[in-house]
């Protein structure tokens, strides 16, 4: 039975949540797109799976359709397994139901970005699919290793290099896509007092409006950190209304009371930078927004249908 560090690998590849799709994933070419040249003469990605390309006598059954392009219901299947098996390596407690909605959705998701891959010129050969099986396991220590991995989770050889290959289109359009997010936007440093009631928040403001200085009265209520939030750009903030405000000031300046799930908020700009750097962490939240507003607009714009009995 392959390890639990072999099962981690392959998940990797093969992607089984959307989190994987972000963060790992198949590793893509770091061309970007548009700047490949069709090779010719060679078998590359359509955005069809390559197990349904060709009509045969008896159709192979579909888990779903994707703007016209199936996934075929032995992927389905497999990578329904492959989710159970991490779920039960990581102690996560998931009905059959969440298992297999989150499979659809990422097999959903997989799709579109293979897709939009192809209409910005991504393309992989046959050539190129085998050496990344082929890397693949020799990094699982041979090919027996591969091959009993995917008859325990349901792979055929066909539908593994199916699977391999719309994850590495996938891939490859969404490395495009977060790459895109810049590494330097405007930001503000700010710093906050954040009370429970509305009557303390509203006598902050007054002693606020009287003169006092800020700093002192966010020590007075924050000892720990004195109320700083540090650097971040917008989209950074779980609360749209502390960002909204934070950016509608200059620095010196503090907002009226800002209501939200936290309390009740009066904000001050230390410093803002129209070109500042990106720390890595708020690059990060932005390439996951970015992700998922584009997966939200390319899906609501398509047409999905679920075979699924």
């Amino acid at each position: 039975m392959p390890s639990p560090k072999t099962i981690r690998f392959i998940a990797a590849l093969l992607v089984t949540s959307m989190a994987l799709v972000f963060l790992s994933g198949c590793r893509a070419d770091p061309t970007l797109p548009g700047s490949q040249t069709p090779d010719t003469g060679t078998a590359v990605f359509t955005g069809v799976p390559a197990a349904t390309a060709t009509v045969t006598a008896t159709p192979e059954p579909m888990a779903l359709t994707v703007n016209g392009a199936g996934v075929p219901l032995a992927e389905y299947e497999a990578q329904w397994m492959q989710l159970q098996a991490a779920d039960a390596e990581l102690g996560k407690t998931r009905s059959p139901e969440e298992q297999r909605q989150l499979v659809l959705d990422e097999l959903i998701n997989q799709t579109l970005l293979a897709q939009a891959a192809v209409e910005g010129g991504f393309q992989i050969d046959d050539a190129g699919l085998q050496e990344r099986i082929d890397a693949l396991a020799a990094d699982l220590g041979g090919q027996a290793a591969l091959d009993a991995w995917m008859a325990a989770n349901g792979y055929s050889p066909v539908s593994f290099r199916s699977a391999m290959r719309r994850a590495a289109a996938s891939a490859w359009q969404r490395d495009a896509l977060i790459n895109a997010v810049p590494e330097r936007v405007e930001q503000v440093r700010v710093q906050q007092i954040l009370v429970r009631q509305r009557d303390t928040a509203d006598g902050v403001i007054r002693q606020l409006d009287a003169g006092a200085d800020f700093a002192t009265l966010a020590a007075k209520y924050d000892p720990t950190t004195g109320g700083m939030l540090g650097w971040f750009p917008r989209g950074y903030l779980t609360q749209p209304a502390v960002e909204e405000a934070a950016f509608a000031l200059q620095p010196g300046e503090h907002s009226p009371v800002v209501e939200t799930d936290f309390g009740y908020h009066i904000i001050y700009v230390l410093e803002r930078e129209s070109d500042r750097i990106l720390s890595v962490d708020a690059r990060l939240t932005l390439q996951h927004l970015a992700l998922d507003s584009w997966l939200e607009t390319r899906r609501s714009a398509s047409t999905v249908e679920i075979l699924l009995p």
